[in-house]
C-alpha cells in the first residue's frame, strides 16, 4: 500500500472507543494545562532527557513512527522533527483530550506529518506492518491487557522493525513509593513478557540523564 493512502487511512482511525488509563486525563481536577505542568517539568526524567532519549530511539529521515500512550505530545513533536517530511509520526493514546492537545499543538507549530490516533485497551489500532519504529515510554505499566496490546504493537511493527520502551525500573527489595504503586514490576519482568510476544532484544544502552527509568531496544524478527 502507497504511503500517502496508508496515512490517510490512518486519519480515519480516530473513533470512540472504551478502555482507560490508571490516570486519566479527565480525572477530577486534572486539566490539560495542569497535565503539562505535571509531564513538562524539569524534574521529571522523561522531560529533562528528552534529548538523549531522542538520539537513544535511532530515528531517520523518512521513518514511520508510532508514539504509543503520547500524552502531552512531548515525544510526538521531537520525533516529527526528527523524521522530517518524508516521515510520518502516529500520536497514539486512549484519551481524547490529549489528542486534541497533541492536534493544537502540531498544528501551532505548523508540523503536518503528525496523525492523531485513539487506541483501544487492547489494540493500538494500526494496520499491520506500517511503522518502523514503536515507542512507548511511561505508558507500558499501564497496560491492563499487555499481551493483546503488545501483539497488536508487534502486528504494527514492519519486520525489522524498533521497539524502544522507556520505564520506571524497580529493584529488587525496593521500598515503591507512593506515586509508583501501580508499577509491578521492573526491567527484566518487562523484557520477559515482551521476548513471549515474539520479539528479540538488541540492547539495553545506558542513557544519560536516566537514573530512575531504564530505556530497552527490541526488533521484530
Amino acid at each position: 500500500m502507497a504511503r500517502a493512502t496508508l496515512i490517510a487511512l490512518l486519519g480515519l482511525l480516530v473513533a470512540a472507543c472504551s478502555g482507560e488509563r490508571t490516570s486519566s486525563a479527565n480525572s477530577p481536577g486534572m486539566s490539560v494545562d495542569l497535565w503539562l505542568e505535571r509531564l513538562e517539568v524539569s524534574s521529571r526524567e522523561l522531560y529533562s532527557a528528552r534529548l538523549e532519549v531522542l538520539e537513544a530511539a535511532q530515528l531517520a529521515p523518512g521513518h514511520v513512527v508510532a508514539d504509543i500512550g503520547a500524552g502531552t505530545g512531548l515525544y510526538t513533536l521531537l520525533f516529527a522533527d526528527a523524521v522530517g517530511p518524508d516521515g510520518h509520526v502516529y500520536a497514539v493514546d486512549i484519551e481524547p483530550l490529549f489528542l486534541d492537545l497533541i492536534n493544537s499543538r502540531t498544528s501551532d507549530a505548523g508540523l503536518t506529518n503528525v496523525s492523531a490516533v485513539l487506541n483501544r485497551a487492547n489494540d493500538v489500532t494500526l494496520p499491520k506492518n506500517s511503522v518502523d519504529v514503536v515507542f512507548i515510554a511511561d505508558t507500558y505499566h499501564y497496560f491492563s491487557d499487555r499481551e493483546a496490546i503488545m501483539k497488536s504493537v508487534f502486528a504494527a511493527l514492519k519486520p525489522g522493525g524498533a521497539l524502544v520502551l522507556v520505564d520506571y525500573d524497580l529493584m529488587a527489595g525496593e521500598t515503591i513509593p507512593d506515586d509508583k504503586a501501580h508499577i509491578r514490576f521492573g526491567k527484566a519482568g518487562v523484557v520477559s513478557e515482551i521476548e513471549f510476544i515474539g520479539f528479540e532484544l538488541t540492547d539495553t544502552p545506558k542513557v544519560e540523564g536516566l537514573s530512575e527509568n531504564y530505556l530497552v531496544r527490541f526488533r521484530k524478527p
